[in-house]
C-alpha cells in the first residue's frame, strides 16, 4: 500500500521510519516533510491544510492511508473532508473527526466533556471577552499559581501560569481583551493549578476499543532544571517509573475507559490516537489536556518501543477490529534529546549547515527543523527544534548516556540542548 504522512517534524519522521518497516507498505510520501524524510522517502510540497491539493495527490498516487501528524488539519476537519467525498472516502485517515478533534481544538469543549463523563481534571471556569470582569473576580477566589489557557489552538503557547494575582490579571487582559492569541483566546479557561509530576499517556482507538501504547515524560522548558520559557519539547523518556501497574490501572479505570466510552455515547467519530497529558497528584491521575494526535518529542521515544507492525493496527481502525490486534512493546528504555537552534523558542537563525550526522552510530536521528540547501547536497537548519536524538537501551540511564554521546557528535552553529533530560526520574 501507499501511505501519505502529513507534517514536517520529528514526529512525522518517526512515524515514517516505523511505517517503512512494514512489509505491507510500498511507497511513503511526506507532506511537506523535512531533509530526513526527503532522503529516505518522497517529500511532497503540499501544505497540511491544503485539502484540495491533498485530494488531488492521493488520487494521483493511489494512496490508501493518510496519517495526520499535527493537530491543525484535524481541527480543520480533514477526516470529514475525506469521508464526505465519495472519490476519496475509501482512503483511511488516521485521526478523529472535526468534532472529535475539539478535544484539543477547544479547551472549554475538553473540560466540559470531562465534566460530563466524570473524568478527573482541575476545577475550572471559562470566560469570553464580554465576561472579563467576571473572570477577574474569579481569579480572586482561587489560590495561586493561576493557570490561564487560550481556548483554541495557539501553537503550543496558549497556556500561561502566573504566580501572582497582578501578573494573572495582566495576562488575562492581554488574552481576552487584547487578543494576544487572536481567535484562539476569544475564550479563556481559568483553572486551578495541580501540583504533581506530568506523564503523557497514549492510546490508539477505533472509537469503540482501544490499545495502550507506551507512556512517556517530556520536558518543555528550554533550560536545565525546568527553567526559562516553554518550548515544543526538549526531550522525552519512556517508560516512566511512577507509571507502574497500580497507577496505570487508575489511568485506565478513571480516564481511558470513560474517555472512549464518552466518545461512543456522544456518537463522536474517532479513529486515531488519543494523547492524555496527565498530572500524577499524590498517586492519582488528573487530565491536564487532551491532544488528538501523537506528541512531539514523545513520539520519538514511544514509537521505537513498539515491536509490532504498526500498519495492521492502523488499518484495523477503519474496520472497527482493533480489539483483535495485539501490540507488543519492547522492554527497553528510550531516551530522546532535542537539539535546537540558538535563541529558540524566540528568534533564531536558519540555513546553518549541520555536520557529522553520518558519525552517529548508536542512536537514531529523527529530523525536525531541517532542509536541504539550494544545491540539494547539504543538510541545513530550518526550524527551532532541529534534530531528535533517540537511543534504546536496557535502562533509562544507559539510553540517556547513548543519546548524549550522539548529541555531542552532531554539530552546527549555535547547537543547544538540555543536559538534564530524565535526571529527575533517575533519582
Amino acid at each position: 500500500m501507499n501511505v501519505l504522512i502529513l507534517g514536517s517534524g520529528g514526529r512525522e519522521h518517526t512515524l515514517a521510519w516505523k511505517i517503512a518497516q512494514s512489509p505491507e507498505v510500498q511507497k511513503i510520501f511526506v507532506a511537506p516533510g523535512n531533509a530526513g524524510t526527503g532522503l529516505m522517502w518522497t517529500n511532497v510540497p503540499i501544505g497540511i491544510n491544503d485539502f484540495d491539493g491533498i485530494r488531488r495527490f492521493v488520487l494521483q498516487e493511489s494512496i490508501q492511508m493518510v496519517i495526520v501528524g499535527p493537530e491543525e488539519p484535524l481541527v480543520n476537519g480533514i477526516y470529514d473532508f475525506f469521508i464526505n467525498d465519495s472519490s476519496i472516502s475509501h482512503i483511511s485517515v488516521i485521526g478523529p473527526s472535526k468534532l472529535g478533534a475539539q478535544l484539543e481544538g477547544s479547551k472549554d469543549f475538553a473540560k466540559a466533556f470531562m465534566r460530563r463523563h466524570n473524568i478527573p481534571t482541575a476545577a475550572y471556569r471559562s470566560f469570553t471577552r464580554t465576561e472579563f470582569e467576571a473572570a477577574r473576580l474569579f481569579l480572586l477566589k482561587i489560590k495561586p499559581p493561576y493557570v490561564l489557557k487560550a481556548d483554541g489552538l495557539a501553537a503550543g503557547k496558549g497556556v500561561i501560569i502566573c504566580n501572582t494575582i497582578g501578573e494573572a490579571e495582566k495576562e488575562l487582559e492581554e488574552m481576552l481583551v487584547n487578543a494576544r492569541f487572536g481567535k484562539a483566546s476569544e475564550k479563556v479557561v481559568i483553572e486551578e493549578f495541580l501540583h504533581g509530576t506530568e506523564v503523557s499517556v497514549f492510546v490508539l482507538t477505533d472509537g469503540k476499543n482501544w490499545k495502550l501504547l507506551p507512556e512517556a515524560k517530556d520536558y518543555k522548558r528550554i533550560g536545565d532544571g525546568d527553567t526559562g520559557p516553554n518550548t515544543g519539547g526538549m526531550g522525552s523518556v519512556s517508560p516512566v517509573p511512577f507509571a507502574d501497574e497500580s497507577f496505570m490501572k487508575k489511568v485506565v479505570d478513571r480516564i481511558i475507559n470513560p474517555t472512549v466510552n464518552g466518545l461512543k455515547l456522544e456518537n463522536i467519530d474517532y479513529k486515531g490516537f488519543i494523547f492524555a497529558g496527565l498530572m500524577n497528584v499524590g498517586g492519582d491521575p488528573y487530565v491536564i489536556e487532551y491532544n488528538v494526535r501523537m506528541g512531539d518529542p514523545e513520539t520519538e521515544s514511544v514509537i521505537p518501543r513498539i515491536k509490532s507492525d504498526l500498519v495492521p493496527l492502523l488499518k484495523s481502525l477503519g474496520c472497527g477490529t482493533l480489539k483483535d490486534q495485539i501490540i507488543e512493546i519492547d522492554g527497553s528504555s528510550a531516551a530522546t534529546i532535542m537539539l535546537v537552534s540558538a535563541g529558540y523558542p524566540g528568534d533564531y537563525p536558519k540555513g546553518l549547515e549541520i555536520y557529522e550526522l553520518d558519525k552517529v552510530d548508536e542512536s537514531i536521528i529523527f529530523h525536525a527543523g531541517t532542509a536541504l540547501n539550494e544545491n540539494g547536497d547539504r543538510i541545513i537548519t530550518s526550524g527551532g527544534r532541529v534534530l531528535a536524538i533517540t537511543s534504546l537501551a536496557s535502562t533509562t540511564a544507559e539510553a540517556l548516556e547513548k543519546s548524549y554521546r550522539s548529541a555531542a557528535i552532531v554539530d552546527y552553529l549555535g547547537k543547544t540542548y538540555r543536559r538534564d533530560i530524565g535526571k529527575d526520574i533517575l533519582k
